[in-house]
């Protein structure tokens, strides 16, 4: 058994699943739990969460389990429908740019959910999206002016 635990820590990705299976590998060594917390740098309680989880369900017990937690406000879809109008709206008609207010109300309008500014620039984060622009357009800039307002070296 504990020539297949080692080939199981060896051969295992998860560094938290390594972790478990050598406080595991440790404890049916004969190490008593608080030499394998101090062997591993971890506290003495998640040892004996590990060893009793073990003990009670095996080595399936001990694989990670779904993390919980608040679900996402906007499905898939939603968050594609967003990132398309992120990106055909990017640099507006009638001048100027898009703004984090600008998704936020879009995403309070169309799928009813209110999103702090910070969580908007999160989502487009999430949706690898880059929030670097280039500078605005005027819509009545002339780049004629522009050009003839320029200095001349004398």
């Amino acid at each position: 058994m504990t020539h297949n635990l080692s080939q199981l820590i060896s051969s295992t990705t998860n560094a938290r699943m390594r972790l478990r299976l050598l406080a595991v590998s440790h404890f049916i060594d004969g190490k008593n739990r608080t030499q394998i917390a101090t062997f591993l740098k971890v506290s003495r309680t998640s040892v004996n969460k590990w060893i009793h989880t073990y003990l009670h369900d095996g080595l399936e017990g001990l694989k990670e389990k779904k993390h919980t937690g608040r679900p996402k406000s906007l499905d898939d879809k939603q968050l594609s429908q967003l990132k398309s109008f992120v990106i055909n709206s990017a640099i507006k008609p009638s001048g100027g740019r898009l703004q984090g207010k600008d998704i936020q109300e879009y995403i309070a309008t169309e799928f009813g959910v209110v999103y702090q500014k910070s969580n908007v620039y999160d989502t487009l984060h999430q949706l690898e999206l880059s929030w670097v622009t280039t500078r605005s357009k005027h819509p009545k800039q002339s780049i004629e002016t522009q050009e003839t307002f320029k200095k001349t070296p004398i």
